[in-house]
């Protein structure tokens, strides 16, 4: 049987068993969907993921249903007995994405030769999208993250940038750099045989997100560049269905300006990644600052270039200065306000979608923060960014940064406190404050909007609670709130 026919097969089944699964009544305000119980997305579970035809700066399903990619980068993935806990908590709390390495154990198919690959390892890798199909998770698969082919002396560790050394021809492979693996017609035809090899067993699957040639391409050890022009085009020869992206190191330096927008000009390159991290050790000040203020930035880098595709902050997180570990701020943010800023502040600046963590386990695992998603779901409960065409804009305010999209019916802002951050909160212990009696122009968010043509609520995702509001005019003031909130006003 066709493999797409066994999957629609199955997922009819699926469907038809959790029918009669109950949800739970939600939290909150009782204004927003029901997240109480494990979510089933069933009813758009095998449908892909497209880029929108109404709005090619956002996503749908292919049944033209609106979707937001709202999870992480499971990569360290749990272990195998901890698998499904991981994916059951992903679920309960509204995540529809995750991003993980194949190169990775448990599912590294290719462990022991090079240029043959275990089926056992694709059994583990079947397994976990069978998790995550009925649940609604669609994953990112990234094809390969190594950056250097050396040579490995008997009982002693590879020297060099995340190596690969059974490619080398000492250790058996066929190689003797990263050069010769990237350039060489034997290393193209070896990786194309790679795809095709994942493509027969995973070609035509709507728990595939995209699929991502390389992670971080540029920090390899050879020419990316070309390299991705040619492959580009082979993903999306043996994936038709599937989204087709590359990826690039963190944007944290001038000249990495240059590098993105050859990246994002190539037309087979499907979305626009950008990875930014709070890094102390970054050239750019601005990855020293609030997260809200980076991670916005990092998107309007990329809106910069014109290019009207999806953008995606596909890694943030706060690092060790120059990227040496997960930094020390996650055990102290017990609130997960690192967390709910990576989360809002890259989608309210005119991304596709929230932004993507790193350091799974510190920022949202061991803390016990899942419930950021939710809220953050919350926040866009009903939205179909397509149909609304959002114009990104900023507003300058004496006491928050207002980061706002317009739309043809709806329009939101996400209101972020100034006087606090990761210093303020982290560093100095100050902890934040209420702000109260704060006044906001509807007017800027939504010109011509008033109480007459109209419906404004604010939402507190700290108290996870809507509240209607009552414009006097064009002016509105806000519910009392610490560190943020989100503003929403309805055309009637």
């Amino acid at each position: 049987m066709d493999r797409s026919i066994r999957i629609r097969a199955a997922m009819a089944v699926l469907a038809f068993v959790f029918a009669g699964v109950p949800v739970l009544p939600e939290t909150g305000s009782g204004l927003g969907p029901a997240w109480g119980a494990e979510r089933s997305s069933l009813s758009g579970a095998s449908e892909f993921v497209r880029v929108s035809p109404r709005d090619p700066r956002y996503f749908e399903l292919s049944d033209g249903q609106p979707y937001i990619p709202v999870g992480f980068n499971l990569v360290g993935p749990p272990a195998a007995d901890d698998m499904e806990r991981v994916v059951h908590e992903m679920a309960r709390h509204g995540v529809n994405y995750c991003r993980i390495w194949l190169d990775q154990s448990p599912w590294n198919v290719e462990h022991a030769r090079s240029g043959q690959y275990d089926e056992e390892k694709a059994k583990t890798l079947a397994r976990f999208l069978d998790l995550c199909r009925p649940r609604g998770i669609r994953v990112k698969m990234c094809v390969e993250w190594f950056r250097s082919i050396v040579a490995q002396l008997p009982d002693s560790p590879a020297r060099g940038s995340f190596p690969k050394p059974l490619h080398h021809v000492a250790n058996g492979g066929f190689y003797r750099d990263m050069t010769d693996f990237l350039t060489s017609e034997r290393g193209r035809a070896q990786f194309q045989s790679k795809l095709t090899w994942y493509a027969d067993r995973y070609g035509d699957d709507p728990a595939v997100f995209a699929w991502e040639l390389w992670n971080e391409m540029n920090a390899v050890h050879g020419p990316w560049h070309p390299w991705t022009q040619e492959m580009l085009p082979e993903l999306r020869r043996l994936f038709p269905r599937n989204l087709a992206v590359q990826s690039l190191g963190s944007f944290d330096r001038e000249r990495a300006r240059d590098q993105y927008r050859l990246l994002c000009e190539l037309p087979g390159n499907d979305v626009l990644q950008v990875h930014r991290y709070l890094d102390l050790g970054a050239d750019l000040t601005v990855c020293h600052g609030p997260v809200d203020v980076l991670a916005a930035d990092s998107v309007a880098e990329l809106r910069a270039f014109a290019i009207r595709k999806p953008i995606i902050l596909t890694e943030t997180g706060a690092v060790k200065p120059r990227h040496t570990g997960a930094s020390e701020l996650y055990a102290k943010d017990r609130a997960g306000f690192l967390l709910h800023d990576m989360l809002f502040a890259p989608f309210f600046a005119g991304a596709a979608g929230p932004g993507h963590v790193w350091f799974w386990r510190e920022a949202i695992d061991r803390p016990q923060l899942w419930y950021h998603f939710q809220r953050f779901n919350r926040a866009v409960q009903g939205l179909d960014p397509p149909a609304e065409v959002f114009e990104p804009v900023q507003f300058d305010h004496p006491q928050i940064r207002i980061y706002a999209l317009r739309g043809r019916r709806t329009s939101l802002a996400w209101c972020r406190d100034k006087a606090g951050d990761w210093r303020t909160e982290l560093d100095e212990g100050t902890q934040p404050k209420r702000l109260s009696g704060v006044v906001l122009d509807l007017a800027t968010l939504y010109p011509g909007a008033d109480a007459n043509n109209s419906v404004t609520d604010a939402y507190d995702p700290w108290l996870d609670r809507w509240t209607v509001l009552t414009p006097s005019g064009a002016n509105t003031v806000l519910p009392d709130f610490e560190r943020s909130c989100v503003v929403r006003v309805r055309r009637r």
